[in-house]
């Protein structure tokens, strides 16, 4: 019998966009030989899924089951590619645990846990090796903020919102004048906000991913941007930045950036698939911390996609190694 697997799309925040796109790439990749896939779009009080006829049936949040014809069709499991909230901070996996269905990401706590930046780095940062730059979390935008600011780091600064994803209303700052401006758009994604130190260093993206019961680190990829930093822009816009898979790095940086990322994994309980950003600094090599992703994406010219190719390995294993190992 092939396993049902509800391949979970939408979201409630502007990253529902890519998590469409991502979902078209995995419905139209995994392996049919093995699995019967549902796409369920999960929105703001309309969870559905779309009959070959166009028909909209809505999903039973009783059991996360859906009704086609006289079937009832329940779900062995969840491919969860549904960014930011309700996907990747941990609410859908509560409801999922509650339910006792397994999905292919991070458990209920790690999501809500490395959804927040602040608290993330405040977990990783005593691991050998690991660097994380100087930062302040700020949770209300008063005025106060600005000489709280100035009296504990030096600019550049990085602005960000700490619980946002695909780098939206995240700026640099040069001057104490742009600061304002840089928190105000920060705050109007989200309630708390991070500001913190510019590292000077090469940018690299690297996926680790649980498969076979073994922890495995892809090639890292190397991010050469033409803007300042790897922003929405540089992230979604062709043409803007240069991504150099594996990326350009010594046999003793990529053991050592290996070791990093591997302890981060561990250390925070992920499940499946995970990418983590990380600055090699311009003038000492060092390994700092920028972020990590629970809920990377999956479109055609995605990070971890270019990643897994990199070993030889079709996008299709990839995703039965995934779907698997939520089974194990």
């Amino acid at each position: 019998m092939k396993k049902k697997i509800a391949l979970v799309t939408g979201g409630f925040t502007g990253e529902s966009v890519i998590s469409l796109k991502s979902a078209a790439v995995v419905e139209k990749t995994i392996d049919r030989d093995r699995y019967d896939v549902y796409k369920i779009f999960v929105y703001p009080g309309d969870w559905h899924f779309v009959c070959a006829s166009g028909e909209k049936i809505p999903v039973d949040l009783n059991d996360f089951s859906i009704t086609i014809g006289d079937e009832k069709v329940k779900f062995d499991g969840v491919f969860n590619i549904l960014h930011g909230s309700p996907g990747e901070d941990g609410k859908l996996a509560g409801y999922f645990d509650m339910l006792g269905i397994p999905y292919t990401t991070c458990d209920q706590l790690t999501s809500a846990i490395t959804m927040n930046k602040g608290y993330t780095k405040a977990i990783v940062q005593d691991i050998p090796e690991l660097n994380v730059a100087r930062s302040i979390q700020l949770f209300e935008n008063v005025v106060e903020n600005a000489s709280k600011i100035a009296d504990s780091l030096t600019l550049p600064l990085f602005i960000k919102p700490n619980n946002g994803g695909s780098s939206i209303g995240m700026s640099k700052v040069k001057t104490w004048e742009e600061l304002p401006e840089a928190l105000g758009k920060a705050f109007a994604e989200d309630a708390q906000v991070l500001v913190e130190e510019f590292v000077s260093g090469r940018e690299f993206s690297i996926g680790i991913f649980k498969g076979k019961g073994q922890i495995t680190v892809l090639p890292a990829t190397e991010i050469v941007s033409s803007k300042e930093f790897f922003d929405y822009e540089a992230k979604y816009v062709p043409g803007v930045c240069e991504e150099i898979t594996p990326g350009r790095m010594t046999e003793e940086e990529v053991e050592r950036v290996g070791r990093i990322v591997t302890k981060v994994y561990e250390k925070l309980n992920c499940k499946g698939a995970v990418r983590i950003d990380y600055f090699l600094q311009n003038e000492t090599g060092k390994f700092y911390f920028i972020e990590i992703n629970t809920v990377p994406g999956q479109t055609e010219t995605s990070l971890i996609s270019q990643q897994v190719k990199a070993t030889g390995k079709s996008i299709k294993e990839f995703y039965t190694e995934l779907i698997e190992e939520m089974f194990s």
